[in-house]
């Protein structure tokens, strides 16, 4: 029964859509007829934003402007309209009256619709009621919008619909906008943080002969000239290196990174990264860096150090705590790595609080004490947390530490049980490096997809030799995520990957 009453009362919505699709396509074929077909509009110099009339009103009164944008609402009968008119930085109220405008164009402008795009020739004034607006004297139709934007009072309300047209979600909702503005100025204050800094942005490329950098599964392509197979970069980190040894000594880049695994809220195929090297640092530079980067973006953009995300209060105040992943584990987990040199005895620890290794992992102590951190300490980490000291298992291409050769000189930020950057003391050692990638194609052979492969060309660079260096990668979707509130990595990508309708 209540099937059917659905089915009788999409009936008349669908109707009433394409009585309002076959009016407006009327409409344009009469305005083609007349000569007049908006699409041969070609221009218009519009001089006037709506903010800047808002933010200088006293200045601007009565002054002629020309503003240009969408017809969002239309209100009044007769002889007097009043319309909100959108642009690029928000809306402004126009006001239309017949005997003030040549009264064939006021008769034409009544016929527009909500969404049609128009350019305004008026004054600046506020309304009996204190409305700031503008006063027409000319509007010109610069295009006709042919699909009626969603209804009033609820927008574009679900999710998928969003995402798969993002053009009207931009159009509707105001504050989706915002989500990109931050996402704009957060990536300019990095590239003049760095900047700043004296490092060099460069371009490495997209498609490679062998996936390297990280421990990923990569999109593959085909070279159809080479007829060979390429992947699609999973990491930029083996050509930024490259130059480190060729003496750039810091260099950065921010691109896409492809990835061909799980969609989530915090995962998208295709990702924006900035990774980061500099010669004669180690990863404590590096935090220096990310602390400095998104500590600073939330002061400039938001005024404030207190954000909100994912329903936790955070503090980005700077001096974040830093522990290695012995102490999380012990202060998290109860179980002291730092106690136990035996790998069995480790793997066995692990196990008594109910983690188990994968099965790939080797069952060594480094592995162990990884699978205790991803299991049962990372989902507490509220507060902007650097986790220092990882295995040399899951750190292919990271320097051992001096002190303990089990451990490596890496760290990962995590805020909100999230990781938003991960960085290195570099792995300089030729040698070392070789014998790492070949424990990684042992893995690859025994099914584990997502490990390095072997890169001989990089190992050629590091025998020239590579100085000291630190290296970062963050995850500029992540970072917009925790400046703008967001709970899904699609709210801060224009336009996510979606699985096609049928």
């Amino acid at each position: 029964m209540a099937e059917q009453m659905n089915k009788q009362a999409k009936q008349p919505e669908e109707q009433n859509l394409n009585d309002i699709l076959r009016v407006r396509r009327e409409k344009l074929a009469a305005l083609q007829e007349a000569g007049e077909d908006p699409f041969e509009q070609t221009r218009f110099a519009w001089d006037t934003t709506s903010r800047q009339i808002k933010e200088n009103f006293d200045a601007m009164e009565g002054k002629a402007v020309k503003v240009a944008g969408r017809l969002m609402s239309k209100r009044g009968m007769g002889k007097v309209s009043f319309c909100d008119l959108q642009d690029r930085d928000g809306r402004i109220q126009l006001y239309a009256r017949q005997d003030e405008m040549d009264e064939a164009v006021y008769k034409k402008f009544k016929k527009f619709d909500i969404g049609d795009i128009v350019g305004v020739d008026g004054e600046v004034f506020r309304t009996q009621r204190g409305e700031m607006s503008v006063r027409a004297r000319n509007i010109t139709l610069l295009s006709k919008s042919l699909l009626p934007l969603p209804e009033k009072f609820h927008g574009l309300q679900d999710r998928e619909l969003r995402y798969r047209q993002r053009y009207v979600d931009l159009m509707v909702n105001p504050e989706v906008k915002r989500n990109f503005i931050i996402r704009s100025k957060f990536i300019q204050f990095m590239r003049r943080y760095l900047d700043d800094m004296g490092y060099m942005e460069v371009e490495t490329p997209v498609l490679n002969t062998i996936a390297g950098g990280a421990a990923a599964r990569p999109f593959i392509t085909h070279h159809n000239t080479l007829d060979i197979d390429m992947y699609m970069r999973i990491a930029a980190e083996l050509p930024l290196k490259r130059l480190i040894v060729g003496g750039m000594d810091r260099v950065y880049e921010i691109g896409r990174i492809f990835r061909n695994e799980g969609m989530d809220p915090k995962h998208n195929p295709e990702f924006t990264t900035v990774e980061l090297y500099q010669a004669y640092t180690d990863f404590h530079g590096m935090m220096d860096i990310a602390e400095g980067i998104l500590s600073g973006a939330a002061k400039e953009i938001l005024g404030t150090y207190q954000v909100k995300w994912q329903g936790e209060d955070v503090d980005l105040t700077p001096g974040w705590r830093r522990l290695t992943m012995v102490e999380a584990v012990k202060e998290y987990a109860g179980v002291d790595f730092g106690a136990i040199t035996d790998d069995a005895e480790a793997v066995a620890a692990a196990k008594a609080i109910g983690v188990e290794l994968a099965d790939a992992a080797e069952k060594t102590w480094g592995n162990a004490l990884y699978a205790c951190f991803d299991q049962r300490v990372e989902e507490k980490l509220i507060q902007p947390t650097f986790i220092t000291m990882y295995p040399v298992e899951v750190s292919p291409l990271t320097k051992r530490s001096p002190q303990d050769p089990r451990l490596t000189e890496r760290f990962e930020l995590f805020i909100c049980h999230s990781e938003l950057a991960n960085a290195y003391s570099e792995l300089n050692d030729p040698i070392d490096q070789r014998h790492r990638f070949e424990k990684q194609v042992e893995q690859r052979e025994r099914g584990d997809e997502e490990t390095e492969m072997l890169d001989e060309d990089f190992l050629t660079a590091l025998e020239y030799g590579m100085p000291p260096t630190g290296g970062m990668g963050m995850g500029i979707d992540r970072c917009v995520m925790l400046l703008t509130n967001s709970d899904t990595i699609r709210e801060v990508i224009l336009f996510p990957t979606m699985k096609p309708l049928d």
